[in-house]
């Protein structure tokens, strides 16, 4: 079968194999024929050489985490014959750590975690994989064409829940949110923030293009300025840029008691000259959090099902600017301005 693949470490080291061997039944008892795999920054990391890493043994790994398939044989009951699932990304640590051991190995302590076209995992893309149970996510057929956006939903699921579990700690409404950055985790952010009934801003810097007008079909607000230009104090903030400035003005923005989610990763290298004492006085004087939010276990991945199938699916589908057939493959990891999910067809 098809499938591509990196060797992790190697830059442009990224192929199509045309004889790539079937999935081993170690791998998980339910059999899913690949429909699609997105493709985010991680990808392209791989694929140029920056992260990756192979299963042990072996010196080549198969891309994709962000998946969708349908299933072609379950012996365990759990799904049947053509159902939409997704594949959990992450999986436990071997010892386990306390975490793991609870299910929760988006939070693990020890590092030892595996993730699918990431870390000692082969990944979804490729034309057939296996999946256990636990690790296997059932969609909503409605999901069909968009379904691959389940794995970045996991993770702005993840956010929004530890948001409303630190919320918890007062007797706290929150009214105003703002999403930093309009890429799929910022977009699937705000989508979430307007499921919840907040008053959404949304922050970027394209002033053309679709992301503008994708804030707006979802009643939010596009902005352009700089975060310390904003005329409102947020109650809750979701930064997805990484971008150390907008991350420093994020927590300064952020209103009393206000919670600032940082999901964006910063590359590092950069020095800015900051009066951090000011900052420390405001989150304290002020009872702020900042936290920090990466990955998501199963239950993430279950609230994400379930908040896309109640998504407007036009709008879903309009965060997808590219289709990109298997064969074409290498086009599907060169990002270009305008693109915001590109898409990786696995069965064309």
């Amino acid at each position: 079968m098809r499938a591509l693949t990196v060797s992790p470490g190697v830059p442009d080291s990224l192929r199509l194999e045309e004889d790539w061997p079937e999935p081993a039944p170690e791998e998980g008892a339910i059999l899913v024929e690949a429909l699609a795999v997105g493709i985010c920054g991680t990808d392209e990391e791989i694929v140029q050489g920056q992260y990756g890493a192979a299963p042990s043994g072996q010196d080549r790994l198969v891309l994709g985490h962000e998946s969708l398939g349908r299933v072609l044989d379950d012996p365990t009951g759990t799904f049947r014959v053509g159902d939409l699932v997704s594949g959990v990304v992450r999986h436990p640590d071997p010892v386990p750590c306390v975490s793991c051991a609870a299910d929760e190995w988006d939070m693990c302590r020890n590092g030892r975690y595996t993730e699918h076209g990431i870390k000692e995992l082969h990944g979804f893309a490729r034309e057939r994989w296996r999946v256990h149970p636990t690790f296997a996510v059932g969609l909503d057929p409605v999901l069909a064409p968009v379904g691959m956006l389940l794995e970045p939903t996991s993770v702005v699921a993840k956010a929004w829940d530890h948001i409303e579990r630190i919320s918890a700690r007062t007797a706290w409404k929150p009214q105003i949110a703002l999403v930093t950055g309009a890429g799929p985790i910022g977009l699937l952010a705000a989508l979430l923030a307007t499921q919840r009934g907040l008053t959404v801003h949304v922050l970027d810097r394209n002033k053309t293009g679709p992301k503008p007008e994708l804030v707006r079909t979802l009643g939010a607000t596009y902005h352009t300025v700089p975060v310390g230009e904003l005329d409102f104090e947020p109650d809750v903030v979701v930064e997805c840029t990484g971008a150390p400035t907008v991350v420093l003005d994020a927590m300064c923005k952020v209103g009393p008691t206000g919670i600032v989610c940082l999901t964006g990763v910063s590359s590092g290298g950069r020095t800015i000259d900051f009066d951090a004492g000011a900052l420390n006085r405001s989150l304290v004087l002020e009872n702020n959090v900042v936290f920090g939010s990466v990955n998501a276990n199963r239950r993430h991945w279950d609230l994400a099902a379930d908040a896309l199938a109640r998504a407007d699916q036009s709008w879903l589908e309009s965060l997808i600017t590219r289709r990109v057939p298997m064969s074409d493959f290498s086009s599907a990891y060169q990002h270009s301005g305008t693109d915001i999910k590109v898409i990786l067809d696995l069965t064309a």
